[in-house]
């Protein structure tokens, strides 16, 4: 007897689950402009910057990454200096927090926190920990996928006096980040590097990890930033800029000198040229396209694992040997006759070429088909493993 459908029992039916990681590389050309600027995106409102692949009004462009800064209403720098879109880059700030951070108890934003402790509020004991000034890295879904792999995620930053300004057409960038006459300002490396084993859990927005100087021991006292692995963010303090060689309050950072002007000579189509301290910038002598602009040209390189996590349901498909040996192909019959058969006494004989799996109520709802058909005769007995994921 002919048999087209088997039903799937409880036994046929299990289910994995797969982690897979791929290595994201980022070189600083691609933040910097690879293609004359034409893989950068701004927008009218004027909040934050966009990096593409590839010129982004083509259909061949990828959505890379964001890039934004703000400061908290708790800054020191929040009502002293007023300046060009105060009130957007402390929204900014209180978007990103919100949803990174969330509220503490008494229903106020938190700040972000460079030693993991949330307990603390503005100006109570412990505040030393919080970022206040800081840039933001929102890396596209393509790239993060599911989360960073703890423990994966490197960024370069050249962060020392520069003799020219870091634009599209600064010699730093006319072979990547090549130095320019044999001077570079120093480059600042922060990792996650103990997030395999220590990473913080207290947020809304799940899993971060410190980010540390690749010359210094994992230390909160020494962070530079924090990354959130399933959110996709780095979130990195204006300490950076100000102080590369340890963290200070942000008016530490507006008297340090050590790092040169920010921005000195760099102008970006349509927003004119500013000069000066990081601090000062980021106060009253730039916009947020200005800021966000020189931001990404110090960005030398970008490194993580990405993680995706793959569920699978697995079938077994197992066929007795008094199964599935006849086919309802309208081909298979010549003229009532079978046309695998040479004589009425030859076994009844079918290739496998396909597998479908039913609904209870017969609506197809998958196919897996075979790299090659498989022979069934009476004599043989087989199991199709069928492994369907998302």
């Amino acid at each position: 007897m002919a048999t087209t459908f088997k039903t799937l029992t409880a036994n046929d039916i299990t289910n994995t689950r797969t982690v897979l990681h791929e290595a994201i590389p980022l070189t600083g050309t691609i933040a910097s402009g690879t293609y004359a600027d034409e893989n950068i995106k701004t927008y009218s409102h004027g909040m934050f910057t966009s990096v593409f692949d590839y010129p982004y009004l083509s259909s061949s462009a990828n959505h890379i990454l964001d890039i934004a800064t703000g400061y908290s209403d708790n800054s020191g720098l929040s009502g002293t200096y007023g300046g060009d879109q105060e009130s957007k880059k402390i929204n900014i700030y209180t978007q990103m927090a919100q949803v990174l951070m969330g509220y503490d108890v008494n229903g106020a934003v938190q700040d972000f926190d460079m030693d993991g402790n949330l307990t603390t509020t503005a100006g109570g004991s412990g505040d030393s920990g919080k970022m206040r000034e800081v840039f933001f890295i929102n890396f596209a879904r393509l790239l993060g996928k599911d989360e960073i792999k703890k423990g994966s995620f490197s960024l370069a930053l050249v962060t020392g006096g520069l003799p020219s300004a870091f634009g599209a057409s600064s010699p730093y960038f006319a072979n990547g980040l090549a130095d320019n006459g044999g001077t570079l300002g120093p480059v600042l490396t922060l990792g996650d590097y103990s997030a395999t084993s220590s990473y913080f859990v207290n947020s809304p927005a799940g899993e971060y990890g410190l980010l540390y100087s690749g010359s210094r021991e994992p230390n909160p006292a020494s962070a530079f930033g924090i990354v959130f692995y399933q959110a996709a963010v780095a979130v990195i303090s204006a300490s950076v800029w100000g102080n590369p060689i340890g963290v200070g309050a942000w008016g530490a950072q507006a008297s340090n000198t050590a790092c040169g002007p920010f921005m000195t000579g760099f102008s970006p189509t349509g927003v004119g040229t500013v000069s000066g301290s990081w601090i000062s910038l980021m106060t009253s002598s730039a916009t947020l396209d200005q800021i966000n602009n020189a931001q990404r040209n110090r960005i030398k390189n970008i490194s993580f694992n990405n993680t995706v996590e793959l569920n699978s349901t697995i079938y077994f498909c197992r066929v007795a040997h008094n199964e599935f040996n006849y086919s309802s192909n309208p081909t298979y019959l010549d003229s009532s006759k079978l046309r695998v058969k040479n004589s009425t006494s030859d076994q009844p004989v079918s290739y496998i070429t396909t597998v479908g799996l039913y609904s209870s109520d017969n609506e197809l709802l998958a196919v897996a088909k075979l790299s090659e058909p498989l022979k069934k005769d009476p004599n043989t007995e087989l199991t199709l493993r069928v492994r369907l994921d998302y």
